[in-house]
């Protein structure tokens, strides 16, 4: 095969072969002083990006909601006003930052959560058809030690007795690019639905969850759901961490064929002298 067909393959296969081999963001690169975040009620801030990917954030003077990111390390302080920090007390790194999402409740209509959207394609300024491998996920200390001991608004999971089969749930959808949906997947940030007490947990560690079913979108949505609810909506903090969200990498066969070609190019330049 001729040298500049052997090229042309090449290029071809590289071009067919799934986008983005790095991840879509980590959030360290963006700039945060030590034991703080970005953003917040009454900051002024807006939307923001990180690698490829595009974060709403809406704040006024007494509340805000969207995505943030932080390195806040609290971990034992309870409520609202630590509402910024992950429960394992750092990033997936263990000295970097991370993603908090605040889902809020809709107040003017049924007390619904009001799904909160990433979308990809920001280095282009278009959005583009990739697949998500997935992204690291745990809770929030405010909504864990809610979870764990009850608030003002929230009731202990599992109740009195630890029998109540209490859950709070992460519910993330593939946006294709019709705005359709293009699947979900339900992770499960507490489960205290155990017949056996002693299987009830509330997630204290990062934990990978796999997006790559979801297929190809440009965004993703997510929203929260709890058993703990009431006339007004749920009661649980509608919070969650996010770190780590990567795009698929080059299936390692590209790479492979690939560099079979280009031995194949040198022998063949090498044979002919």
């Amino acid at each position: 095969m001729n040298r500049f067909y052997l090229y042309l393959l090449l290029t071809a296969m590289l071009a067919i072969a799934p986008a983005a081999g790095a991840a879509v963001a980590t959030f360290d690169d963006l700039p945060l002083a030590p034991g703080s975040y970005y953003g917040g009620a009454g900051s002024g801030a807006g939307d923001w990006t990180n690698g490829d990917a595009s974060f709403s954030h809406v704040a006024d003077d007494w509340s805000w909601y969207g995505f943030t990111y932080s390195n806040i390390n609290d971990t034992t302080t309870a409520g609202y006003t630590n509402q910024f920090g992950a429960y394992t007390g750092t990033d997936v790194s263990g000295s970097g930052n991370y993603g908090v999402s605040y889902v809020p409740l809709d107040w003017t209509g049924a007390y619904d959560p009001m799904p909160q959207s990433v979308y990809f394609g920001m280095e282009t300024g278009e959005n583009y058809n990739t697949t998500i491998s997935g992204a690291y996920f745990t809770n929030t200390t405010y909504a864990a030690l809610s979870m764990l001991s009850g608030d003002g608004f929230a009731k202990p999971f599992g109740g009195a007795t630890g029998d109540d089969p209490d859950y709070f749930k992460l519910i993330i959808r593939g946006i294709a690019e019709d705005t359709s949906y293009t699947g979900k997947v339900e992770f499960y940030l507490a489960d205290y639905r155990f017949a056996d007490n002693s299987l009830d947990y509330i997630v204290d560690e990062w934990t990978w969850v796999d997006l790559t079913g979801l297929g190809n979108v440009i965004g993703l949505e997510f929203s929260l759901d709890s058993t703990d609810a009431g006339d007004y909506g749920i009661n649980t903090p509608m919070y969650f961490a996010m770190d780590n969200l990567n795009a698929v990498p080059l299936p390692a066969g590209i790479w492979l064929m690939g560099s079979g070609l280009l031995a194949l190019m040198g022998l063949r330049r090498r044979n002919n002298g």
